[in-house]
């Protein structure tokens, strides 16, 4: 009789033990079921934000002017120093001619390069006013196309100087505004070098 008393308590309290256990692992599992998407949610929500702060922000309204002047101004550089290259008469003046083909080309490749970075399509042909300046410029011969390819230098250079060092100190854009310094002083020596052409020639 106390053998059977005993075994019954045994029964019951193993039975309890067990029900309590599952109770346990049961209350386990919803604890991590629960904490599980809270998780994961903040994580995405994380990833999210990170997202968008990596992402390239629009150019304001000083960088975006100075990237499409300075493109227009550039392309207008190479098409005249060709111009000068083939058509000058004075052999500094086809010399000039030849640098601005260099060194406005490689500048203008450099920009264009920002500027699809930066999501912005600049100008590749010449507007209205800048094709008939061309179109007067080709129909000038001898003496008289020098001396207005060199009035042309100087006033082009003096505009563009103007347009990096205003984008060097009020620019935005880091890379815009690295570019405006590093060309900076190439266009300050062809300002000078225009101003000698333009005595040379008179």
């Amino acid at each position: 009789m106390k053998k059977s008393l005993l075994a019954i308590v045994c029964a019951v309290a193993l039975t309890a033990c067990k029900k309590n256990e599952t109770t346990t692992n049961e209350m386990s599992t919803d604890s991590l079921e629960m904490n599980m998407p809270a998780d994961t949610a903040m994580i995405q929500d994380s990833m999210a934000v990170s997202g968008d702060t990596t992402q390239s922000g629009t150019l304001n309204d000083q960088d975006r002017t100075f990237a499409m002047e300075a493109a227009k101004s550039g392309m207008m550089e190479v098409m005249h120093g060709q111009l000068a290259a083939t058509n000058g008469n004075n052999a500094k003046v086809k010399s000039f001619g030849e640098m601005m083909v260099r060194d406005h080309t490689k500048a203008n490749d450099e920009l264009k390069s920002l500027a699809t970075a930066a999501g912005l399509t600049l100008p590749t042909t010449p507007d209205a006013s800048q094709q008939r300046m061309h179109d007067d410029m080709k129909a000038k011969t001898g003496a008289d196309f020098d001396r207005a390819f060199a009035e042309m230098m100087v006033s082009d250079h003096q505009k563009a100087v103007d347009l990096f060092k205003k984008q060097a100190s009020q620019g935005s854009d880091a890379a815009l505004k690295q570019f405006a310094e590093k060309t900076l002083p190439t266009l300050e020596q062809h300002l000078t070098q225009s101003k000698e052409l333009r005595e040379a020639v008179k």
